[in-house]
Parts: structure tokens; C-alpha cells; sequence
């Protein structure tokens, strides 16, 4: 990591999203207030090519499309997959503006849906360069290029826009509060040849990317082939570190125990990666048994098996647990 940012990193996933609907500038304000180090925006594509910060391009379960615009719903091949609902990519960004956003789960708090707006990149990256010349601190920012090959079918790509955007902000250098992170691969390894910023290969467990899967044959072959030494040196040749699902470190078994640590990190050292783990929630509905109700343990234990950063979405927890000193 650089000399100027904390060990290990504490990413607000999605914002401050336990407590406010997920990417919304509410949410990352908060986190900031809370005293995340970094924030994630995920960034899909308008209709007009505007980049926005959604988790994904379906939107119905994250706005109120679906009051507003009813006649758009419709279904869409994703990934290879069939999904249906009301997508980002059927509206221009002054559209876009009339939606509210919601909160996408059940068991947590509605009592802000239908308050806050959909913002764009540029609006989140404001916001965090008010709040850094407001606060006297470093505050990061961690996009992800969500179904990038998706959007590059639907002449929409992500890539040139983003580091556009960044660029534009500030965000350009290598030693940047910046990483960019996707579960594809291919994009990574463009954006390599194009940027110095730091780039962070997502691996989710049992999961090949959508890339690879549909380039070559993955019937029969385990996704854990990805999390092999010889893989992660092929990673290291194009991004900075890998951003993993948390059980790929630790474990949960079935009864909500926890299991025994994984190789992943020392491995991933040893290859010159960085791992950052994702996500941890306070929620009892995702919290394991094994921390006996204690969400600051999660933090504490991540920290003790050399992890470089942490996503969550309560981070005051996380801030919390440095102060105390990790212990």
C-alpha cells in the first residue's frame, strides 16, 4: 500500500449502506463522516452515456422505477444470464434524475426510501474532494465497472469515461487515493496499458468471470483455479491486488462457525498482491454465528490475518476497532 494511506484500509461498501440507501451521496457522506478511508461507487451507463453509481444496472429493486416508469420494464440477457426488471441503460441521465432511491433489503431500515437521488460519478467525486479540503484528510475512491462487457455490447463501454471522470477529479497517478476494480478480466488488463492507477482483480467464490466464461470452455473446471499461486502471479502482472468474497479467507461453515483460515492471503502476498476482503455487515441476517453477535470481532479478525483493507457497510464499526488498536 502506499506510505499515505492506512493498514489495513477500511472501504465503505457502497457507502454507509447499513444505515442509508446504497450509493447515494447521503450514504457516502456518512461513511466519510464516519471516517472510511475509501468509498465505492459501482458505475454503470445511462442511455446518454452518463456513468452512474448503482450496484447494478437493474434498478427496480434499488429506485422507484418501476412506480414511475411501468411500461419499462422488460428482461435482458446479463452475463449470460436472464434478468427482469428496469434497467439503467434505458435512461438518460435527466431521467434518471426523477427516480428516488430505496433500500434494495427487506430487513433493513425503509425510512429513507424516496428521499435521496441517483448521482452520478462526478457528483460522488465532488463530494469527495468537498469533503477532503472540509476534513484536512485523504478520502479514497474505489469504482467498479460493473458488466463491463455488457455494456461494451450496447456500444455504452465504461472504461475511457471512467478514467475520464478520475482524471478530471484528480485521480490519475499511481500513488492516487485510487483503485478500480472489476470482476471481469479482460478490462483490467486494457486498462492496464492505458493507466498507472491501481487496479484490483474481484474474485467471487465458485464463480468464474463473465469474461472467461464466455470466451473459453469452464465446464468441469473449478473457479478456485483462479486462487492458485500460479494464477495469482498472472494477476500480479496486471493489477495491484485482489478483492476477494471474505469465506475465500476465512471460512464460514454451515452452522456459522467459523472454519480455518485459507492460505489466500500469504499466498497472494507472496505473488505481490494486495487482498481486500469483502463485505463485512453488523446485520444479525449476515453476521456469523461464530462472532457471537459481535461485528467489531469480524474486524478484529480480518485485521489479525493480514489483510490490506476490509469492505463494509457499517465502517464507523471498522473505524472504531482501529482506534482501538486492532485488538
Amino acid at each position: 500500500m502506499s506510505r499515505d494511506l492506512p493498514h489495513p484500509l477500511i472501504v465503505a461498501h457502497r457507502g454507509a449502506s447499513g444505515v442509508l440507501p446504497e450509493h447515494t451521496i447521503e450514504a457516502y457522506d456518512l461513511a466519510i463522516s464516519q471516517g472510511a478511508d475509501f468509498i465505492e461507487p459501482d458505475v454503470v451507463s445511462t442511455r446518454d452515456g452518463v456513468l452512474v453509481a448503482r450496484h447494478e444496472n437493474e434498478i427496480g429493486a434499488t429506485t422507484d422505477a418501476g412506480a414511475r416508469f411501468p411500461e419499462r420494464r422488460r428482461t435482458a440477457i446479463v452475463d449470460g444470464r436472464s434478468v427482469e426488471g428496469w434497467f439503467v441503460e434505458d435512461f438518460t441521465f435527466a431521467e434518471l434524475q426523477t427516480l428516488r432511491a430505496r433500500e434494495r433489503l427487506a430487513t433493513r431500515s425503509h425510512g429513507n426510501d424516496g428521499r435521496f437521488l441517483v448521482p452520478s460519478l462526478d457528483d460522488v467525486l465532488a463530494l469527495v474532494r468537498r469533503r477532503e479540503r472540509e476534513t484536512g484528510r485523504t478520502i479514497g475512491v474505489y469504482p467498479e465497472t460493473k458488466h463491463p462487457s455488457y455494456f461494451r455490447s450496447l456500444s455504452l463501454p465504461l472504461e475511457d469515461k471512467l478514467l475520464e471522470t478520475l482524471d478530471r477529479h484528480g485521480f490519475a497517478r499511481p500513488d492516487d487515493a485510487v483503485f478500480i476494480q472489476s470482476f471481469e478480466t479482460a478490462n483490467l488488463r486494457a486498462l492496464r496499458q492505458r493507466t498507472t492507477i491501481r487496479l484490483i482483480q474481484l474474485i467471487e467464490r465458485g464463480s468464474w468471470p463473465a469474461d472467461l466464461a464466455a470466451a473459453e470452455p469452464t465446464v468441469g473446471r473449478d473457479p478456485g483455479e483462479l486462487l492458485l499461486p500460479h494464477s495469482l502471479a498472472e494477476i500480479a502482472a496486471y493489477a495491484f491486488g485482489i478483492g476477494v468474497e471474505k469465506s475465500l479467507v476465512l471460512p464460514t461453515l454451515h452452522d456459522g462457525r467459523l472454519g480455518e483460515a485459507t492460505s489466500l492471503v500469504t499466498d497472494a502476498h507472496a505473488a505481490g498482491l494486495a487482498v481486500h476482503v469483502w463485505t463485512l455487515r453488523s446485520d444479525p441476517p449476515f453476521l456469523p454465528a461464530g462472532y457471537n453477535g459481535d461485528p467489531a470481532a469480524e474486524w478484529r479478525r480480518f485485521a489479525a490475518l493480514g489483510v490490506d483493507g476490509m469492505f463494509g457497510d457499517f465502517p464507523d464499526v471498522g473505524v472504531a476497532v482501529r482506534r482501538a488498536g486492532w485488538a
